[in-house]
């Protein structure tokens, strides 16, 4: 009975022990009014978070932080840029400055991708936040070959691509060192955007594999729905009715692969628009357009993985102000949607 006390003594020593040095790692370094920079890369992992946040000497235990992020998945809401803070700092304040992407401002150039986006609409965007040449972010993504980044050897060699990386840029806000401030550094850090969020799918080939696409097709596919549907619950919804025409072989004249070819998106599409001959106008092309003709959403991603099966063909927007859709299985069905929903034109 005795040696049973000792034993069971000793382990809480032991569990006390564990408990007391996992406390102890998380309390804050002594404190400094030194401030001490960081910079979080784009696609950096947590572990490497950790890592030089001790190295830098804002925290006592990278190891434990590892595990705290893990447990929490706080680690997946971390954003890169480069951040000052003073050690003695609590680390849940460093990682709120981080979750919330509150960077060294006087060192950084931010802009914001939404998402939809085409390449054309960044290129814009991206001049006028950080003054990089329109033309320069253009010859940057028609580059082919230089990244180093492995998405990029996804992209089919030879196709007809308006623009070479389209879809293939996150949207985000990015916080950009200004003197990392090139185009290329820039189209750089949003292709690794892209890879550290695809990151988040589990088994993102093995899904791919059965659901019978490659990882363009999926891009494309997803940038579509991306474009189409503005109601959140319509997405899965509507990235079945794509594949359900690609399988009935029909053409999936989807305006906004029309609108993709302008230089300015119109309010309404013309009958001469949709006459254009361009293997991206699905109005006149059967299948895929060539690629992505936006940037797409994570849930557009997921949606193009996983569709809602329905036997729906068509579909047409709402003129009531939703901008949610009416669906149908028919092309007479349709054409009393067409019909139902000019009713709902407001006034």
């Amino acid at each position: 009975m005795k040696k049973l006390a000792i034993a069971v003594l000793v382990l809480i020593l032991i569990a006390g022990g564990g408990l007391f040095y996992i406390w102890n790692g998380l309390q804050p370094v002594t404190t400094s009014e030194t401030p001490v920079e960081f910079t979080v890369e784009s696609g950096m992992s947590t572990s490497s978070i950790a890592d030089l946040l001790e190295g830098k000497g804002l925290i006592k235990n990278a190891l434990i932080l590892k595990g705290y992020l893990k447990i929490t998945n706080e680690g997946s809401r971390l954003m890169a840029g480069t951040y000052e803070a003073t050690p003695g700092t609590p680390f849940k304040e460093l990682l709120s400055k981080m979750s919330n992407g509150e960077v060294k401002a006087e060192e950084m150039v931010r802009f914001t991708i939404p998402e939809g986006y085409t390449i054309l609409q960044m290129a814009e965007t991206i001049a006028r936040e950080s003054g990089i040449d329109e033309k320069e972010f253009l010859d940057a993504v028609d580059q082919t070959t230089g990244w180093d980044v492995p998405i990029v050897g996804e992209i089919p060699e030879g196709t007809d691509l308006r623009h070479h990386l389209e879809g293939y840029l996150f949207p985000a806000t990015y916080d950009v060192p200004k003197k990392d401030l090139t185009a290329k550094g820039i189209v750089e850090t949003m292709l690794k955007e892209t890879e550290k969020r695809l990151a988040e799918i589990p088994d993102l080939q093995s899904q791919l594999e059965a659901r019978g696409v490659t990882f363009h097709e999926l891009m494309t596919i997803a940038s579509l729905v991306e474009r189409e549907v503005v109601a959140e619950q319509e997405r899965a919804l509507v990235a079945g009715v794509i594949y359900n025409r690609l399988e009935e072989d029909m053409r999936l004249e989807i305006d906004a692969t029309v609108q993709y070819l302008l230089d300015k998106p119109k309010e309404r599409l013309l009958y001469a628009d949709l006459e254009v001959e361009s293997p991206y106008n699905t109005y006149r092309q059967k299948g895929l357009p060539p690629g992505p003709i936006s940037s797409p959403s994570l849930e557009s991603i997921q949606a193009a993985l996983n569709p809602e099966k329905s036997d729906y063909l068509f579909y047409v927007t709402k003129k009531d102000g939703t901008q949610e859709h009416l669906f149908a299985k028919t092309y007479k069905e349709h054409l009393k949607n067409i019909e139902k929903s000019k009713k709902m034109a407001q006034p």
